[in-house]
């Protein structure tokens, strides 16, 4: 072989490493290459976000998480737009879990036929952060939350071609399996999680490998009622066992954590059960000192304890809220100090027009507007929108006329700028930018430059008059 022929070879082989290379770089960010605050709850109601971020964000707190659930039955494109901006006004991050419907005391089992629906409806969303995060299923290895068996291969499958066709969809998608239940042991209705997890990968050798995070549920059991110093599977620390079990079966893959449920039981009224719950005095402490201890592992981005409102059976024993009123657990956990996060969102807006005067005289000001709609995530700041030219000389902005400062929301912006020191036609360009930079790319316009009217109308009359006295 030629050392010409060797040289073309290797060039063509680095040329296809960086295209691989680049192939598999994902457009999500690293949810804790920011500041994150990993406080959240659980809502079974869109009409307790209000009250899940005074709980997230309190005590130097911002944009908490909120897991909630989504059933198919429940796409509405115009419902959910309007509960993720209201997400977006609280500052309030959304994990959505991914749920059919119930059918005959089961949860239907999904349909691979199904995820196109999934897909085309969730990416319809204007979501709150760049990160669409997404947990698809619950409990899988309990049979009746698979149509009334336990099947891992099934879901296997399934998570991983919904896990492929949102990522084809949009690359923004943050995928991660059902949340299971560690303490379910191996019978005719269930599946221990490790032996599941097994067939699974036995099934999709690489379905952890395309997933970008893991939703635990890491409850204090035996009965929810376990100390919060235990560590295992079973405890509040399963999330660690879980990490080390997929890493001794073969995942390479170093996946986030979000702890989308966790909590302890306490009595209720009327709870036959009840004398195995705790008192609601032990329940804050436990919580504050999981969270201090416990869950703030540097894996873990998000713990969202289940749950906020939920005063009926079955659940109202995790409930925070019981009789209409919150609980002392959720008054002392909004007294716990918390982090200010700052996700990551696209700040992007589009001008699509632009009207400037044709004729402007040498060196003076002249007012121009255009047309622009915010296609961002971000809420806009009146104060913080600025205008430049391609020179990067800042423009006086004179007048916003927006329909609203919200992504979706539109209208005019005067500006006023300067026109060319010399004469001549020019094209000249602006861009909006706020506070994180540039949010829309240039738009371009022609101006004419002239020195006076009255110049400019002597220089035509002379023309003219050529015209019937030529000169000799």
């Amino acid at each position: 072989m030629s050392k010409s022929v060797k040289i073309r070879l290797f060039v063509y082989f680095l040329l296809g490493f960086i295209v691989f290379a680049a192939s598999k770089t994902l457009a999500i960010s690293d949810p804790v290459s920011v500041p994150n605050n990993s406080f959240g709850i659980h809502i079974a109601n869109i009409q307790d976000l209000e009250d899940a971020a005074k709980l997230v964000n309190s005590e130097g707190g911002d944009w908490g998480y909120v897991t909630l659930v989504i059933t198919e039955g429940n796409r509405s494109v115009s419902l959910w737009q309007e509960v993720f901006d209201k997400m977006r006004r609280l500052h309030i991050i959304p994990i959505i879990r991914v749920a059919s419907k119930e059918e005959n005391g089961n949860w239907k089992k999904p349909l691979l036929g199904e995820i196109d629906g999934w897909v085309s409806f969730f990416n319809s969303l204007n979501w709150v952060v760049k990160n669409r995060y997404i947990t698809i299923g619950n409990e899988v290895n309990l049979g009746k939350e698979w149509g009334g068996e336990v099947n891992p291969e099934e879901y296997a499958i399934y998570l991983k071609e919904f896990t492929a066709k949102l990522k084809k969809e949009s690359a923004d998608f943050f995928v991660m399996p059902a949340g299971f239940d560690a303490s379910l042991p191996t019978s005719k209705t269930s599946l221990d999680e490790s032996a599941y997890l097994v067939r699974m990968i036995r099934k999709e050798k690489d379905v952890f490998e395309l997933v970008d995070g893991w939703a635990s549920h890491s409850y204090p059991n035996p009965n929810f009622s376990g100390s919060e110093y235990a560590s295992g599977k079973g405890t509040i620390r399963t999330f660690e066992w879980e990490r080390v079990f997929l890493k001794s079966i073969g995942v390479k893959k170093d996946l986030p954590v979000f702890i989308t449920e966790t909590g302890w039981a306490h009595k209720v009224s009327g709870n036959k059960t009840s004398s195995i719950f705790l008192n609601e005095s032990l329940l804050s402490s436990k919580f504050e000192r999981a969270f201090k201890y416990t869950w703030s592992d540097n894996n873990v981005v998000a713990v969202t304890p289940f749950i906020l409102n939920y005063e009926y059976p079955p659940f109202e024993m995790f409930s925070w809220k019981n009789g209409g009123n919150f609980n002392s657990l959720y008054e002392n956990m909004r007294k716990v100090a918390k982090t200010k996060g700052v996700p990551i969102q696209e700040d992007k807006a589009e001008i699509s027009r632009i009207f400037v005067p044709a004729i402007n005289l040498l060196g003076r000001e002249f007012t121009g507007l255009f047309f622009v709609e915010n296609k961002g995530q971000t809420i806009w700041l009146k104060d913080n929108l600025k205008i430049s030219d391609e020179d990067g000389n800042n423009l006086e902005i004179s007048r916003i006329s927006l329909n609203s400062y919200e992504p979706g929301g539109s209208g005019f912006i005067v500006f006023k700028g300067k026109s060319p020191e010399k004469e001549g036609d020019f094209q000249k360009s602006i861009i909006l930018s706020n506070e994180t930079g540039k949010i829309s790319k240039p738009i371009s316009f022609k101006i004419n430059s002239i020195a006076t009217l009255r110049m400019r109308l002597s220089n035509f009359l002379d023309s003219l008059t050529s015209l019937w006295h030529p000169v000799r």
